[in-house]
């Protein structure tokens, strides 16, 4: 009943406000408004705001709603957080902004708190200092004193000292951080390779002469930084806090020092050593076989040069190289790296210049993709090549030879995932630039020859 009772009342307004809106449209075009109008005109206009009121919005001049939305005069506002209409995801989220400002204010006074600390244990060690001073100047005599005095001042002064942001030891016990900034499981693992270089890594001549501020195993440490990340000298030179021209000293000085340490090192393993590391259905398979050989190339900036162009422009990838022929033992030991060429350069070409022909024995045998015609090269040192059958003439080929070179693939894939493993290193993904063009070939050397120090990726049943 009192639904029914409001819907009259709201009808009767709007047939009033009809009303004065036909009323005030004769009066705003200037005809003649009934007697009535003038003596009604106050009742009509207090229906009008009657019915605004009752509405909670105002009307059109035609006397239509208009569509702009706003609360009736009487609504007061019912949601609160006390509230228990308020859901319960609401209330989540309000405690957890205000868990994160508590935090953020625990954090703030934390932080003062040691600021506060800290300035008052430097203003204490200074009062120390000064004192002893003044007890020094009283008695000069006192020549114990006097040394304890400068020992504890510099000590303070080496306390002081601020360690650089990027350091080896900051990734002591962080393992991930370590293998994403240098491809290396671990800080323990960083040691080992340093080891490896001996003791001429403490004693090196730097490129350009002067020594770089930061320890030793820091260096090595940015270099492997810059060649697994690619990082510009200058990211690298506020990482380290140092300039520039350090970065770029110690990582040419340490590059050109990894490669011709690491090349001093017999590789290539003996026979017998192959055969224990074999995996044991290569093993089955291909027992002689010696070394896998593989070609890759890898993008440099496109040179000045005309004649640099020509020769570095590869026409598989479309764009300027350098190429390497990498050999890997069947048990995934990288054994050979060959100097980087020009992308121009056939893999053919590569082995001609190459010693390989003069470390085989007699009996071995190589697996090599189509791209490597060598079967020539190699008969006056009776080593076989496994090589994928080529159709020459024919339109098809047999069951057998098939199967065969099936096999042949599934075990050649193994060089193909040990370049990969190299190219986690980005350096070699990236162009080079003309200073890395030019140390080209120790930089896929040093990059293939940490993959020594990774784990094996061919599996012992391979």
């Amino acid at each position: 009943m009192v639904e029914d009772k409001e819907i009259k009342r709201v009808v009767k307004a709007q047939k009033k406000v009809d009303k004065g809106v036909a009323l005030r449209a004769l009066v705003t075009r200037g005809l003649p408004a009934p007697a009535a109008t003038n003596a009604r005109r106050s009742s009509i206009d207090k229906a009008i705001a009657s019915f605004q009121r009752d509405i909670g919005a105002p009307l059109s001049i035609e006397g239509t709603v208009s569509l702009l939305k706003k609360l009736k005069c009487t609504a007061v506002p019912h949601v609160f957080p006390w509230n228990s209409r308020c859901s319960s995801s609401s209330r989540e989220q309000m405690e957890r902004v205000s868990g994160r400002q508590r935090a953020t204010q625990m954090h703030l006074e934390l932080k003062d708190t040691q600021r506060f600390n800290a300035l008052s244990v430097l203003g204490a060690e200074d009062d120390v200092v000064e004192s002893n001073m003044d007890n020094l100047a009283d008695s000069g005599d006192r020549s114990s004193t006097d040394e304890g005095v400068s020992a504890h001042a510099v000590d303070v002064a080496t306390q002081s000292t601020e360690s650089c942001s990027y350091s080896a030891r900051k990734f002591l016990f962080d393992d991930k951080g370590m293998q994403f900034y240098t491809g290396l499981d671990s800080y323990k693992k960083i040691e080992l390779v340093l080891n490896t270089l001996g003791p001429a890594a403490y004693s090196l001549y730097y490129f350009n002469d002067t020594l770089p501020s930061l320890s030793v195993p820091d260096h090595f440490f940015l270099t492997l930084v810059k060649l697994r990340r690619h990082t510009t000298d200058f990211e690298l030179s506020r990482l380290f806090e140092i300039s520039e021209k350090s970065v770029a000293n110690i990582c040419v000085t340490w590059i050109n020092f990894m490669a011709v340490e690491w090349d001093e090192i017999d590789w290539w393993p003996v026979k017998e050593l192959v055969k224990y590391y074999m995996p044991s259905d290569f093993k089955m398979k291909f027992p002689a076989t010696r070394v896998i050989l593989d070609g890759t190339e890898c993008p440099i900036m496109k040179p000045a040069d005309a004649l640099a162009q020509q020769a570095t422009f590869s026409s598989y990838k479309n764009r300027n190289t350098v190429k390497v022929v990498v050999g890997a033992s069947p048990g995934g030991l990288v054994s050979y790296v060959s100097p980087a060429y020009g992308g121009s350069t056939s893999d053919r070409q590569v082995v001609e210049r190459s010693n390989l022909m003069k470390i085989y024995d007699s009996g071995d045998s190589v697996m090599v993709d189509k791209g490597f015609s060598v079967q020539d090269l190699f008969v006056s040192s009776n080593v076989t090549i496994n090589i994928p059958t080529f159709f020459k003439k024919r339109n098809r080929l047999s069951c057998a030879t098939v199967i065969n070179d099936r096999k042949i693939a599934s075990k050649r894939v193994y060089i193909e995932r040990i370049i990969g493993l190299a190219k986690t290193y980005k350096i070699l993904r990236e162009p080079m630039n003309n200073t890395e063009f030019a140390l080209s070939s120790k930089i896929l050397k040093v990059c293939f020859y940490l993959c020594n120090f990774r784990a094996n990726i061919v599996p012992k049943d391979a």
